[in-house]
């Protein structure tokens, strides 16, 4: 990657065509037959399966890996989709280095661990490229469910109550389906538009139907769906960011994460961002590594990350750290925003605090540096606009900012569950957004059945 040191300030197509499309290509290749042959050899199929286990969505590793080594690739994805209906995209973004993969025996005796993430992929991968479909909706029940939010949860608590027979409306606030698989992950994890495909495949199974820009609260309301649907599930996910509260935060050139990872997504040609030489992200997230890494990829000359804490603090994992380091990304530790500089209005610098753990807490030390940025991304958390749920008398328990749910992901109020990112218990995981759409539709489908 090139960048042209000429360019200044805040700038488009700093990049030629050739250099977006290497440095936006797929991260993670997919395994032809023959290395999945081989990597599928490489696994164990322990009885105990330490990888199953791991597995937010509970996927029966062992088999569909024999299954791949005994060439049966389609019955593998079968496997694979009976618990996990979106096993072809959490193939791709799982971070599965902490999960299954983890855990793998390989790992603990080699550091090498089979590579569950990719041998996932390729059966997926063949299900979907043949247009394999492996399960039939029941006879209709008659019963219609209401969901709002088409992402990760929503998505698999549709599939699932398809199956059973119920039809399905969904309603989402954005332009298509995905939630953050079409919107917040980063390109290169999920290149060729593959979240659309996945939604297509999903929907095929047919009784779902999915309305776009109908926003809870604005749109519709949790009256409205209580009152005309048999049941609701509330999988919208969090629309909400954190703000960067400091003096100077106005000034032109700072913009959140999420906007910023958004746009990128949607864009049809990469030479059209805007980007900065000088690039500061705060956060320690999945966020903060996805920006930055994508800041440098459109061609940014210094990213740096600040993170409050410590590096065994960032909720990015080890490995998606070390990618980003691997991309020039810099990333710097015990550092709290203070203020913001400006000139004209425009962003020219940002005075950070060091801090330290004093006594178990955070502390600030006094002590200041300035890190000199043209662009600033925002990546600070975010959160679940409750304000969306309190309007009529369907108000849900909100608990620590979220919706509070029990084992089966039902809401304080009858006939409304909940699941994904948006609950009190959410890891804000793809996959674990998948297991809770999947096991709140069995309890809403016992439920209509009763």
């Amino acid at each position: 990657m090139s960048c042209n040191k000429s360019k200044d300030g805040v700038v488009s197509n700093r990049l030629d065509q050739t250099e977006y499309l290497e440095n936006f290509s797929d991260i993670h290749p997919p395994l032809d037959n023959h290395e999945a042959l081989v990597e599928a050899d490489r696994c164990y199929f322990c009885h105990d399966a330490p990888c199953m286990t791991a597995c937010p969505t509970s996927i029966d590793i062992p088999m569909f890996i024999r299954q791949i080594s005994t060439r049966n690739t389609l019955g593998s994805a079968k496997t694979i989709f009976d618990q996990n209906i979106l096993g072809g995209m959490c193939a791709r973004v799982c971070p599965t280095e902490t999960l299954c993969e983890e855990v793998c025996v390989r790992e603990i005796a080699e550091g090498k661990p089979v590579k569950i993430g990719l041998l996932q992929r390729h059966a997926t991968d063949k299900a979907m490229n043949t247009r394999t479909q492996f399960y039939k909706r029941e006879k209709s029940t008659g019963k219609k469910v209401a969901i709002v939010g088409a992402g990760p949860a929503g998505l698999s608590c549709a599939h699932r109550l398809s199956i059973h027979g119920h039809d399905v409306e969904i309603f989402d606030a954005a332009e298509k389906s995905g939630g953050l698989n079409e919107y917040g992950i980063a390109s290169y994890k999920t290149v060729d538009g593959f979240a659309q495909d996945e939604i297509d495949y999903i929907t095929d199974i047919g009784g779902i139907n999915i309305n776009h820009g109908k926003a809870l609260g604005k749109d519709i309301s949790l009256d409205d769906l209580a009152s005309q649907y048999d049941a609701v599930f509330l999988g919208m996910g969090l629309s909400d960011v954190n703000q960067l509260s400091i003096e100077g935060a106005e000034a032109e050139g700072i913009e959140d994460a999420v906007d910023f990872i958004s746009n990128l997504r949607q864009s049809d040609d990469l030479a059209k961002i805007e980007i900065g030489r000088k690039i500061v992200v705060i956060g320690g997230g999945m966020t903060a590594i996805d920006a930055a890494i994508q800041a440098k990829l459109l061609g940014a000359e210094n990213v740096t990350i600040c993170y409050r804490r410590g590096a065994e603090n960032m909720n990015a994992s080890q490995y998606e750290q070390n990618l980003a380091t691997s991309k020039g990304v810099i990333i710097r530790h015990w550092l709290q925003p203070g203020s913001v500089a400006s000139v004209d209005g425009k962003l020219s610098s940002i005075q950070f605090e060091y801090t330290e753990n004093k006594n178990g807490k955070l502390a600030a030390t006094g002590e200041t540096m300035a890190i000199s940025a043209d662009q600033i991304f925002v990546a600070i958390g975010q959160k679940l606009s409750v304000s969306d749920l309190e309007a009529g008398s369907n108000s849900v328990k909100i608990e620590n900012g979220r919706i509070a749910v029990d084992e089966e992901f039902k809401t304080s109020i009858s006939g409304i569950w909940a699941g994904g990112d948006c609950i009190a218990d959410g890891e804000d995981l793809t996959v674990s957004a998948v297991a809770h759409g999947r096991d709140a539709a069995e309890s809403i489908n016992r439920t209509l059945e009763s």
